[in-house]
């Protein structure tokens, strides 16, 4: 009998774990088709951009920073798609830019990366709050890099797209 409760206690305890884990463990992001949430943020020189000013692009969301090695290593097939798409006509968008949301702390050494990778968009903004800042912890990035792309309307198209996958996404979405 004192095997029974203990194979019980271990049961039910089990059980109240993995439904506690069910609630603290939950997927991070959003999902494809969702609304993607509005971001205003500073950048560089200090001014407030909203991602909500871009409706009626088509746009990658890039959450980067100028410390991390695979970001920088993305940036130029991220250039690439922008020079190739930015003047073209979407589906749902009319137009392609780049919404570069940085988790530097350093506000020369952000700068300076955008610079030398040449990310000649417009659309640059921070907090300053490295994995402390508000729109990563809204979009759940929990690594980097990670990427959202939105349709004119602000509806996620896809996510994390990498190299060729971002200009066969891009491609996709083209008005024929």
């Amino acid at each position: 009998m004192n095997t029974l409760k203990k194979f019980k206690t271990h049961i039910i305890l089990g059980a109240i774990i993995i439904i506690t884990a069910g609630f603290i463990f939950k997927p991070t992001g959003f999902e494809i088709g969702s609304k993607a949430p509005d971001l205003a943020f500073n950048n560089p020189e200090g001014k407030v951009i909203k991602l909500s000013s871009l409706k009626g692009k088509v746009v990658l969301i890039d959450f980067w920073a100028s410390w991390c090695g695979p970001c920088r290593r993305e940036n130029p097939a991220v250039v690439a798609a922008y020079k190739k798409y930015k003047d073209k006509k979407f589906v749902n968008g009319k137009g392609f830019t780049v919404f570069s949301y940085s988790l530097d702390k350093d506000l020369n050494r952000w700068k300076a990366a955008i610079l030398k990778d040449h990310l000649t968009w417009e659309y640059h903004v921070s907090d300053l709050k490295g994995w402390q800042s508000e729109g990563s912890r809204l979009y759940g990035v929990n690594s980097i890099p990670t990427n959202y792309l939105i349709d004119g309307k602000g509806n996620i198209l896809a996510k994390n797209l990498r190299g060729p996958a971002l200009d066969a996404a891009l491609e996709k979405h083209l008005k024929k």
